[in-house]
């Protein structure tokens, strides 16, 4: 299963963007979304290294809160 994951574009220097999530920062490629169409500060949808979507913040949150979830979840069959 691939499972891609909500970050916030904090630099951007085309095509590649710094994003941060969760207090994390990873470099990322913006080849599959034009230029003129990406932001500092916009959301953006990572797989794999690269932003395949541009995202809404409140899309992001609910995102992150499903995935804040599962692992929850997954933490407390294995523990």
């Amino acid at each position: 299963m691939c499972v891609g994951v909500p970050m916030r574009i904090v630099e951007i220097n085309y095509p590649m963007a710094v994003a941060e999530a969760k207090g994390v920062k990873r470099n990322i490629n913006l080849m599959l979304i034009p230029e003129d169409e990406i932001k500092v500060g916009d959301y953006v949808m990572v797989h794999v290294g690269s932003a395949i979507e541009v995202i809404s913040e409140e899309a992001a949150n609910e995102i992150w809160e499903a995935l804040d979830e599962l692992l929850e979840f997954m933490d407390q069959e294995t523990g």
